[in-house]
């Protein structure tokens, strides 16, 4: 009895194994995807929207150069529990080193800020330095150099008219925050990269200008510390591991 001719196996891998493993990259990089989209990142985001038009096959010429191009850094606001933490960390070295009389350290507009009366800086209409605030100067930019983060230097007035008319409260507060600006710059203190000067006048008042000690407390300069996105990641490093941070 003759025996049957077996059926002759096709080379290379099964037909269901090639369709499963196409469906496993594809959920592979759905799930990318969904991650990248959990990271509040843009430009992450966009180079994972990019990768996955790659894997569908259908990403466009255009497409490719729009996401490979510079991309302009963008600033946010710390998250809450970022601000938390590094709020009691500066407020605990400005009580170490005996200056938080001289500053007052605030949680605002979703960023930590340093608060220094004008007393302490200017002398009265004054935009140069008093030689007084060299040294409460140093101390913060000892706080903020060693963090990932921005400082923007505001100047505040209160309502009451210069005695000069050639010259406006905003002139002041603008110069006032330049002249800070210039002070660590001379000092090689800060990176220029990371400094930025404002001046609002009287218009972010802090309290209502009805008497002397309100007045008093709207004279100010403040340094609000800023987030980089690309540092992100950075910031629970720095302030969940006490024993690591710099302060």
């Amino acid at each position: 009895m003759a025996r049957k001719k077996q059926k002759k196996q096709p080379a290379g891998a099964p037909a269901w194994m090639v369709t499963y493993s196409d469906m496993v990259t594809l959920l592979l990089t759905f799930f990318v995807l969904l991650l990248s989209m959990a990271n509040l990142d843009k430009r992450k985001f966009f180079d994972a929207l990019g990768s996955l038009k790659g894997a569908f096959g259908f990403l466009q010429s255009s497409s490719v150069s729009e996401i490979n191009k510079p991309q302009v850094i963008s600033y946010a606001p710390m998250d809450d529990d970022y601000v938390s933490r590094l709020y009691n960390r500066v407020q605990a070295m400005l009580t170490r080193l005996r200056i938080d009389r001289d500053i007052d350290l605030v949680q605002d507009r979703g960023a930590v800020i340093l608060r220094v009366k004008d007393a302490i800086l200017f002398e009265a209409g004054s935009t140069t330095l008093r030689p007084e605030a060299g040294p409460v100067l140093r101390e913060i930019a000892g706080l903020v150099q060693p963090l990932p983060l921005l400082l923007r230097i505001e100047g505040h007035t209160d309502d009451q008219p210069p005695s000069d008319p050639a010259v406006t409260n905003w002139d002041i507060s603008v110069q006032r925050a330049v002249t800070v600006l210039k002070f660590f710059a001379a000092e090689d203190l800060l990176p220029l990269d990371r400094l930025s000067a404002v001046g609002y006048g009287d218009r972010r008042p802090v309290a209502p200008n009805l008497g002397n000690e309100q007045k008093a407390l709207n004279r100010r300069v403040e340094f609000v510390l800023e987030n980089l996105n690309q540092y992100q990641d950075k910031l629970p490093y720095l302030i969940d591991a006490a024993d690591q941070l710099p302060f």
